[in-house]
């Protein structure tokens, strides 16, 4: 499951917006360190795919993919020295898989700011110096480490040195780890690194509920930023009060106040498929009498991994996947016709699962 950790200082709204996707009632407080232990909350991805399929096929039930957010205890400066509740923070975000930095972008007097007013470039750059430094000490330590193993005459070792020094260069630059391009062969090495600036980022930017819509000028100069950094991070506004209130509306409701707003769709909506563009990450299929569901890969899964998904035995086992676009999969009615038709077909090993694929897999026990 795709885990996405929430950062940012505190008092930017975390906590509120956790509170809203996953309505798991974390503690909101007005004052720093309200979040101690991580929280964590399980929601389900919007896609609009599935009621279609609900209609057509009736199943007992419906399974969305989901996410897990983590809400992290807010980072301040000296995090990496260990300040405030930085040890614990650093730990908990090489937990996830992608973050996502919530950053204040308005002003109120009765809220407190850590830093004494609110700053979105100042304050982005205060968590990516903290995450760096905390990386760039790995990497010190690493570095001893592979130099030692590479006298010994290792060859991996030593092109791990050379990767490790390059790293350590770009950290020391103030560039994120992410930057760097493994080759293949050191890719899962890199990876083993787990360094937290090698995680992919998508900026939360918390605005007033006015202003939910088009954003502001603070949200303005956050994307300017990022732009001019060559970041390769997505900026999705949304208003920790607006979800907060959604929460509490019935399904029906909740259409009508976002459009007051001028929304088409609530901010989960839009986090949800920003994080899946940032991580490549696609759905298909599977329909049946018992369960219509959709399950999340990364973009170029072949048919074997995508059944590994499902159950580790389906991918040991793999056989070959019956498959049907889902658009034809709508269009004719389901498997029976797609089959008389022509537009099931069978595909082995080197199948690369696309969007949207209805799928049916055979395998051995």
């Amino acid at each position: 499951m795709l885990r996405l950790g929430i950062v940012g200082l505190p008092n930017v709204g975390k906590s509120t917006l956790f509170n809203a996707l996953t309505s798991a009632g974390a503690l909101v407080a007005n004052y720093p360190f309200a979040t101690i232990e991580p929280n964590t909350g399980i929601v389900m991805v919007p896609d609009s795919r599935l009621a279609v399929l609900e209609k057509l096929v009736s199943p007992e039930r419906v399974v969305p993919a989901s996410v897990e957010f983590v809400d992290i205890a807010g980072l301040v400066k000296g995090a990496s020295q260990g300040e405030g509740l930085g040890n614990q923070f650093l730990h908990n975000i090489r937990e996830v898989d992608a973050i996502v930095h919530v950053v204040r972008c308005f002003e109120d007097e009765n809220i407190q700011h850590v830093m004494g007013a609110p700053d979105p470039v100042r304050d982005r750059e205060i968590i990516n110096i903290e995450l760096g430094l905390a990386d760039l000490s790995t990497m010190e330590k690493r570095l001893e480490k592979s130099i030692k193993m590479a006298r010994s005459g290792d060859a991996a070792a030593r092109a791990e040195v050379a990767m490790v020094e390059a790293v350590k260069t770009l950290l020391e630059a103030g560039k994120p780890a992410r930057l760097y391009e493994p080759s293949d062969e050191l890719r899962p090495a890199f990876k083993g690194l787990n360094l937290l600036t090698s995680k992919p980022v998508l900026y939360a930017a918390n605005v007033r509920e006015e202003e939910a819509a088009e954003g502001n000028t603070f949200v303005e100069q956050l994307r300017a930023r990022i732009t001019a950094e060559h970041e390769n991070a997505g900026v999705v506004v949304f208003s920790a009060k607006v979800e907060a209130e959604l929460a509490e509306l019935e399904p029906d409701e909740r259409q009508e106040f976002l459009g007051s707003l001028g929304l088409t769709e609530s901010g989960l909506d839009r986090l949800a498929r920003a994080a899946y563009t940032l991580l490549g990450l696609r759905s298909y299929f599977t329909a049946g009498e018992k369960e219509v569901r959709a399950w999340t890969i990364h973009a170029g899964d072949k048919a074997p991994a995508a059944a590994g998904v499902i159950h580790t035995d389906f991918e040991k086992g793999f056989i070959r996947a019956e498959t049907v676009a889902y658009d034809d999969f709508i269009r004719v009615g389901g498997w029976k016709p797609a089959r008389e038709q022509g537009l099931a077909r069978s595909e082995g090993k080197e199948y690369v699962v696309q969007d949207g694929d209805v799928l049916l897999f055979r395998f051995n026990v």
